[in-house]
């Protein structure tokens, strides 16, 4: 995917040394989760990272993968809290949707992410599904975009 502008945003494919900017914008990575800051590194060295971009910097990252059925897969999206209701995860999403190569793009969240199931209704994915058992009390809703 070549650099899209959207806005002041900019959003284009991470390069794989700024998976250490990567880690400082994601608040788990920063808490000192050695597997998150291990998966980003590995997103990064494989190419599947999309990064917006403002003039202060990076404000998030989305990570699909094509593992889930053959399908897209959002398996993460990251905003940093400063960037936050400004409409970067908007960006991504729609950055990640027209450039997805299978027909269809899934992602999920916990039933207690309220803000990014508001987000996914307003960039107009559906709910398909829910899935118990992956976090104790906390059943995982699957969304499909609606391309």
């Amino acid at each position: 995917m070549d650099a899209t502008h959207l806005g002041d945003v900019v959003v284009r494919r991470a390069r794989e040394s700024e998976s250490d900017a990567l880690v400082g914008i994601d608040a788990v990575a920063v808490e000192g989760d050695a597997h998150r800051r291990a998966s980003i590194g590995k997103w990064c060295r494989d190419g599947l990272v999309l990064v917006a971009e403002g003039e202060s910097g990076l404000l998030g990252y989305c990570v699909v993968e094509y593992t889930f059925f053959e399908q897209g897969f959002v398996t993460m999206l990251m905003v940093a809290s400063a960037a936050r209701g400004r409409g970067v995860g908007r960006r991504l999403l729609d950055a990640v949707a027209a450039s997805c190569t299978s027909p269809k793009l899934f992602t999920s969240t916990n039933v207690s992410n309220q803000p990014m199931q508001r987000l996914l209704r307003r960039a107009g994915w559906s709910p398909v599904g829910l899935l118990h058992g992956l976090d104790e009390g906390d059943p995982e809703v699957f969304y499909l975009c609606d391309r």
